[in-house]
């Protein structure tokens, strides 16, 4: 089982597609769009998702609020490294603003 993503065969209009662990997702199956913790599996479904036509690239950052960057960068570790390169974590800025 690899990590390479592609439209389930015999799908209907491309409604479900093959997930990360090789199981069949549908829309139903992806993370909620209040998903605040984004483990392996979450950010593989997304791109999973986006590259088969499943949800849109606008529609998926819509939904979960991410930029078009940061998408991009779960799909390059996705094509870089496999599934197991999104486990590198999301850098984020926890400093408040400094009141200079």
């Amino acid at each position: 089982m690899g990590t390479e993503f592609s439209s389930r065969p015999g799908s209907d209009a491309g409604a479900t597609v093959m997930g990360p662990a090789g199981q069949p997702i549908s829309i139903d199956d992806l993370p909620p769009p209040d998903t605040k913790r984004w483990v392996v599996r979450r950010k593989a479904e997304v791109v999973a998702a986006v590259r088969s036509g499943l949800i849109s690239l606008e529609d998926a950052c819509r939904r979960y609020t991410l930029s078009v960057e940061e998408f991009a960068s779960w799909q390059a570790l996705v094509d870089r490294y496999g599934v197991r390169g999104l486990r590198a974590t999301r850098i984020q800025d926890y400093r408040k603003p400094s009141r200079g």
